[in-house]
């Protein structure tokens, strides 16, 4: 591969550094530049407006990729809701009082999730998922092995999936995951069953009779089919299992609260996050009447957790939610890049796929081991015209119809040249940096 006067980003030779003092360079993996463009990506950024992203250099961006890898529902520096923050901040965040935000919130929560009647607050969404696995434990004493689909965090109880193989997490995003430091006693414990495959979980219920609780995505990347999603409350009602919807990426996305209402779910327990405050640290566990019962036995607390910045967001963000109608607007763009990328792959017989989540709408490359040699050469390309791409879209608020159509039209003429290099078997003398790696996988 031709690697000729590669031009390294500032962003990424402070990346090399950070490598230096942050084991990993940083603290999440969506947000590492190995998964984009290596060392021609921005890395890090000095301000972002909208979907606009400005980089140590102050070139700017417009981001079509993760948008906070999905929080900033709103878009990034939304003026209402910095506004409203900063009022608070001035008030004070936190003090040895509570903030009655928290109550606040909380029954706002409840009136958009009829028939629940508690809620916890956490700050992330691992975080917020191990909460609803120890609640859901609580109830559930005699039964605590979790069956799962999908992805759900880096906790313990995720994570020990793959004490038994390595192998265990790889059709749930994250495959090859090492069990370093997790806890050996789990093992046998987490048991993973596909998605839209509602048959494994019935195996599953069948041979181990230990499994009190189910795990599953309300939507990421698809919806899930109807007959997986009755089967799914059907064998957790017979077998009274405690259902948990994972609503940490599609919140908000469909509606103007968790998409498990569309979608049918009937969960006892259900996690926000993400969207939920548009970057600022919130999550939110809620949960039907027996759990929240005997959850306040259960010990669960952090300093951190009663701030008052998370709840003000929230809050704040769903108004803005509920007033700008932002599901539809999310459903509007996402149609138009639908069309857009199906129209594109057709024109220049690519074999591409498009999901059908809308929100977070995802492209799937069928090239096998090219698949990563493609998407570099996109996003080096496109980096050239100052927008900053993956193979998914998060979309928010802030994305317009008029800066779509300007993507499109350069996404079309960038594809075209993929579809030409790769007849001609020459795309990888294009490839002017490092090919990226993707830890993640599509469901």
């Amino acid at each position: 591969m031709a690697n000729k006067k590669i031009q390294v980003s500032s962003g990424y030779k402070l990346w090399l550094k950070a490598k230096e003092v942050i084991p990993g360079g940083n603290s999440i993996l969506s947000k590492r530049p190995e998964r984009y463009g290596g060392k021609i990506w921005p890395t890090y950024f000095k301000k972002a407006k909208g979907c606009k992203i400005w980089d140590l250099e102050n070139n700017k961006f417009y981001d079509f990729a993760q948008m906070g890898i999905g929080a900033s529902i709103l878009g990034y520096s939304n003026n209402d809701l910095n506004k409203f923050i900063k009022k608070k901040i001035d008030l004070g965040i936190s003090t040895t009082l509570n903030s009655f935000e928290e109550v606040e919130l909380a029954k706002k929560l409840l009136k958009l999730n009829p028939g629940f009647k508690g809620v916890k607050f956490a700050r992330s969404g691992g975080e917020a998922m191990t909460v609803a696995i120890r609640l859901a434990r609580s109830l559930n004493n005699k039964r605590q092995e979790i069956a799962f689909s999908g992805y759900h965090g880096w906790f313990d109880w995720y994570l020990a999936t793959n004490l038994q193989t390595k192998k265990n997490l790889n059709e749930h995003l994250l495959p090859g995951l090492d069990t370093i430091g997790v806890d050996k006693k789990l093992k046998g414990s987490i048991h993973p069953f596909s998605y839209n495959q509602a048959s494994e979980l019935e195996k599953l219920i069948k041979k181990n009779k230990k499994i009190g609780i189910v795990v599953v995505e309300s939507a990421r990347y698809d919806y899930p089919e109807k007959k997986f999603v009755l089967k799914i409350n059907k064998l957790c009602k017979k077998n009274n299992i405690i259902l948990i919807c994972d609503e940490i990426t599609s919140g908000f996305r469909i509606s103007n609260t968790g998409a498990y209402k569309k979608i049918g779910f009937n969960p006892d327990i259900v996690v926000y996050g993400k969207g939920l405050g548009n970057g600022f640290p919130i999550t939110a566990i809620i949960g039907k009447e027996n759990i929240m019962n005997i959850a306040t036995k259960s010990f669960i607390s952090s300093s951190n957790w009663s701030e008052r910045v998370g709840f003000c967001a929230a809050l704040k963000t769903i108004e803005i939610i509920e007033q700008k109608k932002v599901w539809k607007h999310l459903d509007t763009i996402g149609k138009q890049i639908k069309k857009g990328w199906v129209k594109i792959f057709k024109k220049y017989d690519l074999d591409i796929s498009v999901s059908n989540f809308l929100p977070l709408i995802t492209m799937k490359l069928n090239y096998g081991d090219k698949n990563n040699l493609i998407l570099t050469y996109y996003i080096q390309e496109m980096l050239k015209k100052n927008f900053l791409v993956s193979s998914s879209i998060y979309i928010s608020y802030s994305h317009s119809k008029i800066l779509v159509k300007r993507y499109l039209s350069e996404t079309e003429k960038i594809f075209g040249k993929i579809s030409y290099l790769l007849k001609s078997n020459k795309i990888q003398n294009e490839v002017k940096t490092n090919v990226r790696s993707e830890s993640f996988k599509r469901l």
